[in-house]
């Protein structure tokens, strides 16, 4: 039997512990990933503190992956050995459910995650079912594609499913390790893009990524700033902060929307007599499926988008994991495994 590799949780709330452990097989409908990079991503503090209800110890975490297809099991035929592959946050769904049945499988009752619903990419193998595989094109490394695939498909499906168009105001709300995907997205979406962040010293970052406009949120008051930009169709509030979105949402233009991608304990409050005016709404938006991951992989690779990266080693993932958690991680942190 051949040994892998791989970084696990024991219990909740439990250290990552790097075990060696079997290569596992690919069952009916799977196939086997050599895992070359996995993104850290701070979704993955549900596996480590045991946040996920019914989640099973031990576990691999890790759902931004990015490897090749070492073998596929019965009943795979679209799918062979050697071929790139990415799998992200959807990794795997019914099928038989109502979302499933009218096509929305991102909200299936029963949907799989890596490293919650089975064991992720801290690992040098991991098995993923085929309905959760996108196709990493050539031009992107395993190391760039890795964080696209839950990163990158969040920002680029919130902006693209949002109804802006080509030349309307687009604000992108924080420029941290979802923002600064969002940045690139939206200018290359062919946005006017508005970059919102704390502090005079993101702004050359901020325009080198593309932004047209940067509003310092601890010197500028946020919705003046983008009421004099005309009003923002969208704003994609990436932040962890309900009080920051809430201080944006008055600079709504006519239809604008505040798309929440960053998630935060605190409520984000809105002007009600403006939103009425305005007609105005606030809305939630998850990752999507692997067809969706498909097209951020394509988008990506086609108009020059790229995350900014730290890499560590599979072995420090502990640490890494420690860095992304405390907030000294700028960007995203990725695992090489491969």
């Amino acid at each position: 039997m051949r040994k892998m590799k791989a970084v696990e949780v024991r219990q909740p709330g439990g250290p990552l512990q790097l075990v060696e452990r079997d290569v596992p097989k690919p069952g009916t409908g799977q196939v086997l990933i050599k895992v070359q990079a996995c993104g850290i991503c701070h979704s993955d503090v549900f596996t480590k503190e045991g946040l996920w209800p019914g989640l099973r110890f031990p576990r691999v975490p890790g759902h931004e992956i990015a490897g090749i297809i070492d073998a596929v099991g019965s009943g795979v035929d679209d799918w062979k050995p050697g071929q790139r592959v990415g799998v992200g946050w959807h990794g795997g769904h019914c099928g038989s459910c109502e979302p499933c049945r009218r096509g929305d499988f991102v909200l299936c009752q029963r949907a799989l995650v890596p490293g919650i619903s089975y064991d992720g990419g801290y690992a040098e193998y991991m098995v993923s079912p085929v309905e959760a595989l996108a196709w990493l094109p050539d031009d992107l490394s395993d190391l760039e594609a890795a964080p696209l695939m839950c990163a990158g498909i969040t920002t680029f499906n919130a902006l693209r499913n949002s109804g802006a168009r080509p030349g309307d105001v687009v604000a992108i709300l924080g420029v941290g390790g979802l923002g600064h995907l969002g940045v690139q997205f939206a200018t290359k979406m062919g946005f006017e893009t508005v970059a919102i962040a704390r502090g005079k010293d993101k702004e050359a970052l901020a325009k080198k990524l593309g932004a047209r406009h940067y509003i310092d949120s601890g010197a500028q008051n946020v919705a003046e700033a983008l009421t004099a930009l005309g009003g923002a169709k969208v704003i994609l509030a990436t932040v962890t902060s309900g009080k920051a979105m809430s201080a944006t949402a008055g600079g709504l233009g006519l239809d604008g929307k505040l798309i929440m991608v960053g998630i935060s304990e605190e409520p984000v409050e809105v002007p009600i007599a403006q939103f009425i005016m305005g007609r105005h709404s606030v809305q939630g938006w998850p990752s999507g499926t692997s067809a969706d991951s498909q097209d951020t992989l394509a988008f990506s690779a086609l108009a020059g988008v790229r995350p900014m990266i730290e890499e560590f080693p599979l072995e420090r993932a502990a640490e890494a994991y420690d860095h992304m958690m405390s907030g000294g991680a700028r960007f995203r942190v990725v695992l090489k495994t491969g």
